[in-house]
C-alpha cells in the first residue's frame, strides 16, 4: 500500500479528521475510532511504514521518544490503573492498517479486556538452537 491510499497517512497530513491528542515533528497521536477502552489511542509514525522493521533505528526512537509521557498523561486522565502497549506487524499477527502504530489501552479491574497466551516448552536442546541462530542473525546486520 502507498502513502496516498493510507488511512493513517492521511491522518498524520491532516486530510482525514481525527481526535489528535499529540504531535511532534516524526509522530502524531489520536483516539482510536473503535476504542476497547475510554483514551485507547494510537501513536503513529507521520512517515509510511508497513512493519517496525522497515523504520530505521533512529526514526524509531524520534516516533517513540514521547510515548512514556503520553502514556502517563492517558493514565491521569482515564484514571486507569495501568495500560497495555501493543503493536502488530503483519496480518498474521493481528495487523489491520498497514502502517505501524502503537496501540496504548487504559486498564482497569474487571474491565473484561484481556488475551490469553498459549504458552509452550521448547522441545530439548531447541532454547540454545534459537539463541545461537538468533544471536548470529544479529551480529549479520
Amino acid at each position: 500500500m502507498d502513502a496516498d491510499h493510507c488511512i493513517f497517512c492521511r491522518i498524520a497530513a491532516g486530510s482525514v479528521p481525527s481526535r489528535r491528542v499529540f504531535e511532534t515533528p516524526h509522530a502524531v497521536a489520536f483516539l482510536d475510532v473503535a476504542p476497547l477502552a475510554d483514551g485507547h489511542t494510537l501513536l503513529i509514525p507521520k512517515r509510511h511504514y508497513v512493519t517496525i522493521d522497515d523504520m530505521t533505528t533512529e526514526h524509531f526512537g524520534e516516533v517513540l521518544h514521547d510515548l512514556p509521557r503520553l502514556a502517563m498523561a492517558i493514565l491521569r486522565t482515564t484514571g486507569a490503573e495501568g495500560y497495555n502497549l501493543l503493536q502488530n506487524n503483519g496480518r498474521v499477527a493481528g495487523q489491520v492498517v498497514e502502517h505501524v502504530h502503537f496501540h496504548i489501552i487504559p486498564r482497569f479491574a474487571n474491565d473484561g479486556l484481556g488475551y490469553r497466551w498459549n504458552a509452550k516448552s521448547y522441545a530439548e536442546g531447541r532454547a540454545d538452537d534459537l539463541q545461537k541462530r538468533i544471536e548470529s542473525a544479529l551480529a549479520i546486520g
